[in-house]
């Protein structure tokens, strides 16, 4: 198995790849004892079997002031952890943000982490937020803003058909068959087929229909046809790559939904999504997952994460409708631990944090309310 694609899509060459295409630069170490960094040299460097880190720092200018930022997505990995052993995490993390500084720039207000640690229940997930605190870690602290979606649902994918059906509730077997059983077709569809052009048009259709109706941001066109573009099948001779596929629900001469997954050897994740304002009672998206999940077991991924939901079975949440599409089809829900920050410019850090604050507020809050106006 490649070492690089046994990794989480988010720490892998290739997500760094694009993610250096769109404003950030990705920087690669090793970690050796003792939790000091040793940098590589670039994508694919030999590594010696060592653990590695992928950092990915962003840099900005407002006026005559620049400064930047450190992301470390869902690293370092870590087994299944007790809530006794997270302290000596959260201490590893603060000393793994002191030995990047060197090599980071000087403008960098702060090294974020995404740790990869799951949890079944939210009231542990809770407990764990306040070791940092409690422990007189001070040097790190819970982020305001989850850069990856802190909540999920885990599909595993050992079973066969039938057993995957049966584990889902009977509405989304009974919805599966009825988007069947109406006519809706799904597609598959990727960067290097001739008609591409003018299917990823017909999703990102749907993808604007999404935005007004729900009031949700999403990237430019460019970002997600490079996506497309960087897994299509075998566009790289001989390069290990996951594989990203645009699916499209359509009955007849309409769209209806469509959804980007990402497949690999470690997960199979569902990206995107979006869906039309037309026949949404013929539930498209139901078929659309299922036919996703189907192909993600076909490649060998072990799991398929659904990524990103509320965190409770909240009526009054203002999507606990995805909330109950997802928990649906028969996962486990799994609460992760979110972002947290180690300051490397506590002062400046401050600024940031309330900014970011803002700019949360602004497009969940006030976004919302002026669409509707």
């Amino acid at each position: 198995m490649d070492t690089v694609m046994s990794r989480r899509f988010l720490q892998s060459e290739f997500w760094a790849r694009f993610k250096s295409a769109h404003g950030w630069k990705p920087l690669f170490f090793t970690v050796t004892e003792g939790d000091s960094v040793a940098p590589l040299d670039g994508y694919g460097a030999e590594t010696d079997g060592k653990e590695t880190l992928t950092v990915l720092v962003r840099s900005f200018s407002l006026k005559l002031k620049r400064f930047s930022l450190a992301y470390i997505p869902m690293a370092p990995e870590t087994g299944a952890i007790s809530l006794q052993e997270l302290p000596s995490y959260f201490q590893r993390l603060q000393k793994l943000a002191s030995a990047l500084k060197a090599f980071l720039p000087r403008d960098t207000l702060f090294v974020r982490f995404d740790p990869p640690i799951d949890f079944a229940n939210l009231d542990d997930r809770k407990l764990a937020q306040k070791i940092p605190a409690q422990h007189g870690l001070t040097k790190i602290c819970k982020s305001n803003v989850d850069i990856q979606p802190p909540d999920t649902v885990l599909l595993a994918l050992d079973k066969d058909e039938e057993a995957l059906l049966a584990a889902m509730k009977s509405k989304w077997r009974y919805n599966i068959r009825l988007a069947a059983k109406k006519g809706v077709a799904v597609s598959r569809h990727y960067a290097t087929d001739s008609d591409f052009e003018e299917m990823f048009g017909h999703f990102y259709d749907l993808f604007q229909q999404t935005s007004e109706r729900d009031g949700v941001s999403f990237h430019g066109r460019d970002y997600y046809l490079d996506l497309l573009w960087r897994g299509a099948p075998a566009r790289t001779e001989g390069e290990k790559q996951p594989l990203i596929t645009l699916y499209l629900a359509k009955h007849e001469n309409d769209y209806l939904a469509g959804i980007i997954t990402l497949f690999c050897e470690r997960e199979a994740v569902y990206l995107y999504g979006a869906s039309g304002n037309v026949k949404r009672n013929f539930m498209p998206a139901y078929l659309l997952q299922w036919t996703a999940i189907q192909d993600a077991r076909k490649y060998g991924c072990p799991v398929y994460d659904f990524y990103g939901m509320p965190p409770t079975d909240d009526e009054n949440h203002p999507m606990h409708g995805l909330y109950l599409f997802k928990t649906g089809f028969g996962g486990a829900i799994v609460h992760r631990l979110g972002s947290f920050d180690v300051a490397l410019k506590p002062l400046t850090y401050k600024l940031y944090i309330l900014a970011e604050r803002l700019r949360a507020w602004f497009f969940k809050k006030a976004r919302k309310k002026f669409r509707r106006r």
